[in-house]
């Protein structure tokens, strides 16, 4: 199940371990299966790893997964579609991070609008929204596979594909976030972190 998630959750470990902070709450987007969440929990501790996802099914998988593994720092999966006005309502307290991996391109353009609207109401100030995955920087594709692969998307749905780095940061300021850094990742990805404005009010 899921076997990118498999083959790239050591490279994205390796920056979370250096821009999270040492304790807090981090709600994953979109989990699967939970190769992800699961990995992370048990390589940072002190953390708190909330996992999420839109689809029933999964959500039950991940609750006898989590059941399974009786780890402490992982909390119960939400049920959460980032397209819904509201779902930050479903979070309990504040967070430190809200991670989500090979998501907005294959969702509708919404999800990364209703993203980081919710993240703005449940972040702490200076908190984090990261993203792993392909992106088209200044107007180009990081490589033919790249291209081809956001073609593939349109097709099947026109609201899907690679998403321009700057139409992200746009939404991102617009929600009261500011363009952290990025990072390039193996296999023509990125990994692209946005901070919540300390004096943003949702």
């Amino acid at each position: 199940m899921f076997a990118a998630a498999d083959r790239n959750k050591d490279v994205i470990l390796d920056v979370l371990r250096d821009v999270l902070p040492s304790t807090g709450t981090v709600l994953e987007i979109a989990s699967g299966g939970g190769q992800h969440v699961f990995h992370f929990s048990a390589a940072l501790p002190d953390l708190d790893w909330c996992p999420s996802d839109y689809d029933l099914d999964l959500v039950g998988h991940l609750q006898q997964r989590i059941k399974m593994a009786t780890r402490p720092n992982l909390l119960a999966p939400l049920h959460l579609d980032v397209r819904e006005a509201g779902w930050s309502g479903k979070v309990a307290g504040r967070l430190a991070a809200v991670t989500s991996s090979n998501l907005i391109h294959i969702a509708p353009w919404s999800a990364c609008m209703g993203l980081f609207d919710g993240a703005a109401r449940v972040l702490e100030p200076g908190g984090l929204v990261y993203f792993y995955g392909p992106f088209i920087v200044d107007g180009k594709f990081s490589s033919d596979g790249n291209e081809s692969f956001d073609r593939s998307l349109r097709a099947d749905n026109p609201d899907c594909g690679l998403r321009h780095l700057e139409d992200l940061c746009e939404v991102a300021k617009n929600a009261g976030f500011v363009l952290d850094q990025t990072i390039e990742m193996p296999v023509n990805n990125l990994s692209v972190l946005f901070r919540r404005v300390a004096d943003y009010h949702s």
